[in-house]
């Protein structure tokens, strides 16, 4: 949607009429809008007002500085043109600014010596280093004033803080785009909540007592134990990983192990007292009193069995080239 930039072109008056007609015609040219306020009597303080109204209600401040420092502001102390371009600043307008360069100004000065300043000549000098600071461009002709102020438009033009003025016909479709808008976002909402609690989901799928399943699974693979010689297929002691141990006595740890005092199996003292430890506090397996009996069975948790069957479901997926 095309925006119009209001553009409040501010000078002296009697000696830039040339040149803020160039740059009115400029304004006019990028397709925007041009205001100012050379009609007002300088020295009106009842106009100040309705200056700063016009400055407010602009989007861009354009200064042209010639060679004369202008009517002196009796409140401020400052030339209107100065008092004006300070007070844009100050309400954060956006300002640029095209001033003449020495030999123009001389030029300019030898048809008519009242267009260089000298009654306040320093406060013009004051002035001139304040805006040279600033964004600024020296012309030479009115060509150059115009070529600033397209190429200054066109940049303004791209800026989304500059509100501009739009046709009434345009701000019905802005109002359905924007109704679009809202709609769409709270659908994105929508989905972004259903997308969360899905993947909060899944990842309480993959907690194993709160650890992460690969995790868990890394831990107990470069943690080792040494598994007693009454428990080796080998028949001697023999190190392993608490991983392949719990894969290995899953099916002992279903059914549970007790330290009942009537159990006469070494097999199950040593799985009771010196393997079913190491799993307990990963939550793996767990600690079941029995009723009725004095005796406490260790057997595999709700926890233990979802980490054993995620293991044979992976390791079947590598197996068979799926995952």
């Amino acid at each position: 949607m095309k925006k119009k930039l209001q553009v409040f072109i501010s000078s002296t008056y009697t000696d830039m009429i040339e040149e803020r007609q160039a740059a009115v015609s400029a304004v006019l040219n990028s397709g925007h809008i041009p205001a100012g306020m050379e009609l007002f009597k300088s020295g009106d303080q009842s106009q100040k007002e309705t200056i700063k109204r016009w400055i407010d209600e602009s989007d861009v401040y354009m200064l042209i500085l010639g060679g004369r420092y202008g009517s002196i502001d009796a409140e401020t102390g400052k030339s209107y043109t100065h008092w004006e371009y300070d007070y844009a600043g100050e309400i954060g307008k956006r300002r640029f600014a095209v001033v003449i360069d020495e030999n123009s100004l001389r030029d300019k000065a030898m048809k008519n010596p009242d267009f260089m300043e000298r009654e306040n000549h320093p406060k013009y000098q004051d002035f001139k280093r304040d805006v040279l600071c600033n964004i600024s461009k020296f012309y030479e002709d009115l060509k150059d004033i115009k070529l600033v102020v397209m190429e200054s438009l066109k940049e303004y033009e791209s800026d989304d803080k500059l509100i501009g003025w739009v046709k009434a016909d345009q701000i019905s479709k802005v109002e359905d785009t924007l109704l679009e808008n809202v709609r769409l976002l709270k659908e994105n909402a929508k989905f972004k909540m259903e997308n969360e609690m899905h993947k909060n989901r899944l990842n309480q799928n993959n907690l194993i007592n709160g650890w992460d399943n690969d995790d868990l699974k890394d831990t107990l693979s470069m943690t080792n134990i040494k598994l007693p010689e009454i428990l080796s297929v080998t028949g001697k002691e023999r190190e392993m990983s608490l991983l392949e141990c719990f894969v290995a006595m899953a099916d002992n740890f279903s059914v549970g192990v007790t330290n009942s005092v009537g159990n006469k199996s070494e097999r199950s003292k040593s799985l009771f007292f010196k393997v079913a430890p190491k799993f307990l506090p990963y939550g793996l397996l767990e600690k079941v009193k029995v009723a009725g009996v004095q005796y406490e069975r260790i057997q595999m948790s709700k926890e233990g069995s979802k980490f054993l069957a995620n293991y044979h479901i992976r390791k079947n997926k590598l197996i068979t080239g799926k995952e």
